[in-house]
C-alpha cells in the first residue's frame, strides 16, 4: 500500500513541483499568506461598510475594494526602471513586506480610534503598489526553476493553494469578525504577509533561481512582447473584459447580502467559501489539462462563468445562488493558470518578469476598474441589477470571442483548401500542440484569491 501510494504520488503531474528543493521552501509561506488573503476577502469590504457613511456606502465599498489592487497597476507602469532587473524572489519578498506594513497599520489606527474611511482606502492602496511585480516575481520563479513541461502544474499548485485558502479563510474571518471585528482579520492578514516576506527574502538562496543571460530589457519591454504576439494581446484583451465585468460583484455581493437579504457576514462568507471549494476542485483538475486546446477552453470558461454568475442577479434562492457561485469558482483556476502558462512560454526568459508584470498590471487594473463601476451601477440598478449585468456581460464577451474563433477557423480552412501558404507565427498556433499546452513557446491565436487573480 505504501509503495502504491508513493507510485501514485510520483506519477502525479504535481510531484515535480511539490518535490522541488526551492519550491518546498516557498510553498509553506505562500500557503500561510494565502490563508490570510482568504480571510481578508471578507474583512476588506466589511470594514469599509462599518467605516463609511450610510448614505455613501456603495461608493466607499467600491473604492476600498478597488484600491486594494488598483495601485498595483500603477506600480507596474512607473516602477519598472527600479525593479525590472531585480531577482524574482526579491520582487515577491518586497511586495509581501509592503503589504505587511500597510495592512498592519490599519488595525493599529483603528484601535486608537483614528482610522477614517479615507485613511483606510489610502492604506489599502499603499499595500498593493508592488503587487504586480510581486505576482510577476512568483510566476517568474516558477518558470525559471521548473522545466517547461511542469509550468502548468506549478501554476496550478499556486492557484490550488489560494483556492484552499478561500475555502478556509472566510469562515475563520467570520469568527474573528464576530469576536474581534474586521480590523482583527486584517491584523492576521498582515502577519501572514510578514511570513511570506521572510520566506522569499531569507529562505530562498540567491543562487537557487537561474538568471537569464540577457537582462537588458527596457521599462516597456513587457508590453512590447505582448504587442508582438497576437495570441497574447488577444488573450489579454479577453481577460481584461472578463475581469472588468466581474469587478462589480465585489461591491454588489456584499451589499446584496447585507441590504437585500438582511443577512450577516456569515452568508457572505458562505458565498466566498462555495467559490473557494469550486476553485479547489478546479485547481486539482487544471494540472491534467495539458492536452486540451487552450483557446477553445478559455472561451468556454468565460461563457460558462458568466452563465453561473447570472442566477445571483435574477432572484434565484440564496442556496441556489451559492451553489452557482461555487460552480463558477470551479472555472476560475483553469482560466488563470492556462493563460499564465502561455505568458511563461511565450516571453523570452530575460523579459519574463516584465511581461508577467505587464500582464498582471492589466489584469489587476481591470478588476478594480470594474469594482469602481460597481458604485454607479449600485446607484442606478441596485445590487441585483449589477449582478445581473455582470453575469450577462461576461457570457456575452465569451460568445463574441467564440464567434471570432469560429471565423478564424473558417478562414484557416479556406486558406488550406485553396492551397494558400501555411500561416506563420501566431496565425498557425490554433491547431498546434502548443494550444494543448505542449511544444513550442507560442500560444493559441485569438483575442489571466479572486483577489489573487
Amino acid at each position: 500500500m505504501g509503495l502504491d501510494l508513493r507510485h501514485v504520488m510520483r506519477s502525479s503531474p504535481y510531484w515535480p513541483v511539490v518535490g522541488h528543493t526551492t519550491l518546498r521552501r516557498v510553498l509553506p509561506g505562500f500557503a500561510v499568506s494565502a490563508l490570510g488573503d482568504g480571510m481578508a476577502v471578507v474583512a476588506v469590504s466589511w470594514l469599509a461598510i462599518e467605516l463609511a457613511p450610510a448614505a455613501d456606502r456603495g461608493v466607499w465599498v467600491a473604492l476600498a475594494a478597488a484600491s486594494y489592487t488598483l495601485s498595483g497597476a500603477v506600480g507596474a507602469l512607473l516602477l519598472g526602471r527600479f525593479l525590472r532587473h531585480r531577482p524574482p524572489a526579491r520582487l515577491a519578498g518586497w511586495d509581501a513586506a509592503l503589504r505587511a506594513a500597510a495592512l498592519g497599520s490599519i488595525p493599529v489606527l483603528h484601535a486608537f480610534g483614528v482610522l477614517g474611511i479615507e485613511g483606510y482606502v489610502a492604506l489599502l492602496a499603499v499595500s498593493s503598489v508592488l503587487h504586480s511585480w510581486g505576482q510577476g516575481g512568483v510566476y517568474t520563479l516558477i518558470a525559471r526553476v521548473l522545466p517547461e513541461r511542469d509550468h502548468l502544474a506549478g501554476n496550478a499548485v499556486l492557484s490550488g493553494v489560494g483556492s484552499i485558502a478561500t475555502v478556509v479563510g472566510p469562515p475563520l474571518a467570520t469568527l474573528l469578525i464576530v469576536f474581534g471585528g474586521p480590523a482583527t482579520v486584517l491584523a492576521v492578514d498582515a502577519t501572514t504577509f510578514l511570513v511570506l516576506a521572510v520566506t522569499f527574502l531569507v529562505a530562498v538562496p540567491k543562487d537557487a533561481v537561474p538568471e537569464p543571460e540577457d537582462d537588458t530589457a527596457s521599462r516597456t519591454a513587457g508590453f512590447a512582447v505582448i504587442r508582438r504576439v497576437p495570441a497574447l494581446s488577444g488573450l489579454l484583451t479577453l481577460s481584461f473584459a472578463f475581469f472588468l465585468l466581474f469587478g462589480p460583484v465585489y461591491v454588489a455581493l456584499p451589499l446584496h447580502v447585507s441590504d437585500d437579504l438582511g443577512a450577516s457576514a456569515g452568508v457572505l462568507a458562505a458565498f466566498y467559501t462555495a467559490f473557494g471549494i469550486g476553485a479547489v476542485v478546479g485547481s486539482m483538475l487544471t494540472g491534467f489539462l495539458s492536452r486540451w486546446r487552450m483557446w477553445p477552453t478559455t472561451v468556454g470558461i468565460v461563457i460558462g462563468f458568466g452563465a453561473l454568475v447570472l442566477p445571483l442577479g435574477v432572484g434565484a434562492p440564496t442556496a441556489v445562488s451559492i451553489v452557482c457561485f461555487g460552480a463558477a469558482g470551479l472555472l476560475w483556476p483553469p482560466y488563470s493558470t492556462l493563460s499564465t502558462t502561455l505568458f511563461q512560454r511565450s516571453a523570452p526568459s530575460a523579459l519574463l518578469a516584465q511581461a508577467l508584470a505587464a500582464n498582471s498590471a492589466v489584469r489587476v487594473l481591470s478588476v478594480p476598474l470594474g469594482t469602481a463601476l460597481g458604485g454607479p451601477l449600485m446607484a442606478s440598478l441596485g445590487a441585483v441589477g449589477a449582478l445581473r449585468l455582470s453575469g450577462a456581460g461576461i457570457a456575452a464577451v465569451g460568445l463574441v470571442a467564440a464567434s471570432a474563433l469560429a471565423l478564424r477557423a473558417a478562414r484557416t480552412r479556406r486558406e488550406s483548401a485553396t492551397g494558400a501558404a501555411e500561416p506563420s507565427g501566431a496565425e498557425s498556433e490554433a491547431g498546434t500542440d502548443t494550444e494543448r499546452g505542449q511544444g513550442s513557446s507560442r500560444g493559441p491565436a485569438g483575442g489571466e484569491q479572486p483577489h489573487r487573480a
